[in-house]
């Protein structure tokens, strides 16, 4: 069996999630890495969240019935945010997005 070099990659805040993983592919495959350290690896690997749009925010409120106040309710924001979000007036940010891409996801019922 030939032996094989795998580099040294320097994991800092700069380098996004997916290079990580991919080197740590590379030393699972080389056998410097265990199964249970890569399952960890795999644990911290989370979907980047998009930016959301006016009129997805709009279709998937209407994907689930809710009305603007609904979605509020579950978001735990004011119905005027939803509607300035809706109208691009604003941009969800921060929990609330990762909520749009939660239910984009796996549906309304992950939050209930």
């Amino acid at each position: 069996m030939n032996d094989v070099t795998v580099p040294c990659y320097q994991i800092s805040s700069g380098v996004p999630m997916q290079d990580a993983y991919v080197a740590a592919c590379l030393r699972r495959s080389c056998g410097l890495i265990n199964e249970i350290t890569m399952k960890n690896i795999q644990s911290l690997c989370v979907p980047a969240v998009k930016d959301y749009k006016p009129e997805k925010i709009v279709l998937l409120r209407k994907k689930f019935n809710l009305s603007q106040a609904a979605l509020a309710y579950i978001f735990n924001i004011s119905p005027s945010t939803v509607q300035k979000w809706e109208q691009g007036n604003k941009k969800p940010t921060g929990a609330s997005k990762k909520l749009l891409d939660i239910i984009e996801r796996k549906g309304l019922e992950a939050l209930l």
